[in-house]
């Protein structure tokens, strides 16, 4: 009889301890995730380093000790870029859902710089004879009723605002192909425009290389877009990443209008 109570005792006692153990499993539902990004040739903290969560489109910046935290779940993908060092993307593993702070180093990448000739205006003192040596940048922007906003149709010369027309309401099978065949990519467009780390990113960037990584295409593809939105040779060209992202926003917005219309 006192064996069957002690076996008794035993088998409740392992029962509620069994019960009492949690069982650890990964959420999938976002969460905050953190790591801390080294230089792969010395392992010290790198600064300053931009991520962008391609799936979710969050963005956050390492502070002095390299230490960074930023919205994620299991499956998605991290783009680390730095001046200097190659960018790189990384998938949310579980392990490091589960444990978190893990190293992620970055490569330097040698960068050689061209001689570039600057040419000087020579100045006269002359006011009526300087104004005529200052380069000017005669790009004009047109805007039609019934649209959020207007295009750019290039310099001002005969013709400007019928290609600015006929980009808008004859939109081109291009755009079909990267708007209508890419919306969930396109619809990122307006959640980089909410995140103001995001923004405060390519607002230092003239690379396209983040847009090119969040948006899935390539970079030829964006200057395409701009050129059948009737964007400038010059804006393309001198544009920060930001006003690019705004420029494609706006195209990309008008381009849904104008199918709604159909």
């Amino acid at each position: 009889m006192k064996e069957n109570l002690l076996l008794l005792f035993l088998f409740i006692g392992f029962t509620v301890s069994a019960q009492d153990t949690p069982t650890e499993e990964v959420s999938l539902e976002s969460g905050i995730i953190n790591g801390t990004v080294l230089s792969a040739a010395d392992d010290q903290p790198l600064q300053n380093v931009n991520i962008v969560n391609l799936n979710n489109v969050k963005g956050a910046i390492t502070n002095l000790e390299g230490y960074f935290e930023i919205p994620a779940k299991v499956d998605d993908t991290l783009y680390f870029s730095y001046l200097g060092h190659k960018s790189l993307q990384v998938r949310v593993s579980a392990d490091w859902v589960r444990f978190g702070d893990v190293k992620i180093k970055m490569n330097e990448i040698g960068i050689t710089l061209e001689e570039i000739t600057v040419q000087e205006i020579q100045l006269t003192g002359y006011l009526e004879i300087d104004a005529k040596k200052i380069p000017i940048y005669n790009n004009s922007r047109y805007r039609i009723a019934g649209l959020n906003s207007g295009y750019e149709g290039g310099s001002s010369e005969p013709g400007a605002i019928s290609r600015a027309l006929g980009a808008i309401f004859n939109p081109a099978d291009f755009l079909y192909n990267i708007f209508g065949k890419k919306p969930k990519e396109m619809r990122k467009l307006r959640k980089m425009k909410e995140d103001d780390k995001v923004r405060n990113l390519l607002e230092k960037k003239y690379d396209r290389e983040t847009l090119v990584a969040l948006l899935q295409i390539d970079r030829n593809d964006i200057d395409a877009i701009l050129l059948n939105c009737n964007y400038s040779d010059n804006f393309i060209v001198t544009a920060n990443d930001l006003q690019i992202l705004d420029a494609m926003s706006e195209c990309y917005e008008e381009y849904q209008v104008l199918q709604q219309r159909d």
